[in-house]
């Protein structure tokens, strides 16, 4: 089926392109999303005469969504979790818990704008694109973790934390403790 895109769509085409895509794709998704439309003569025609202003708006919608990534740049969420002794999660982080947690940290977003590459099964920090605007996309740091001391402790070494790095912290503070308790005795 013959469609002409409305707006750049990724990995497809520019706006205005006239594209063969299968018709179950176009059906449930480029026509009904507003996307594309199907490419006949009449709206070829009706294209053309929209087109300045598609552009103009597009053109718009990309300068705002540009702003939006210099404000978000380098934006880090953290989203709490439970998840096993070894760090595997009881089920995984989707869309909507990243869209969420950008909401709460004061970005408007929504879940479909947000494209994870790899499921979020296991504790730990990951990058996830953003997508603004068809043109616009930035990189947002999830930072999963079972509380916000956690997400704090990973935020430092840039990773997962184990049980094991847990009891040990705890281990040092207290060997600490104890030769600070010890060095009084003497004095």
């Amino acid at each position: 089926m013959e469609v002409i895109l409305l707006e750049r769509v990724e990995k497809l085409g520019q706006m205005g392109q006239v594209v063969n895509v299968r018709p179950g794709f176009a059906r449930n998704y480029l026509l009904p999303q507003k996307k594309a439309m199907r490419a006949t003569k009449a709206n070829l025609s009706v294209f053309e005469k929209q087109k300045a202003h598609l552009e103009a708006v597009n053109l718009e919608r990309r300068k705002d969504a540009q702003e939006v990534a210099t404000k978000m740049d380098g934006v880090t969420v953290i989203v709490i979790r439970q998840a096993a002794e070894t760090g595997v999660l009881y089920g995984s982080v989707n869309t909507r818990d990243i869209a969420d947690a950008l909401d709460a940290a004061g970005y408007k977003t929504d879940r479909k704008q947000v494209a994870i590459e790899t499921p979020i099964k296991t504790l730990g920090l990951f990058k996830v694109r953003v997508v603004l605007h068809p043109e616009v996309s930035i990189s947002v740091t999830v930072n999963v973790a079972r509380s916000q001391e956690e997400a704090g402790l990973q935020a430092q070494r840039g990773g997962m934390i184990t049980a094991a790095d847990l009891r040990d912290d705890d281990e040092e503070e207290e060997a600490y403790v104890n030769d600070a308790a010890t060095e009084d005795d003497e004095a």
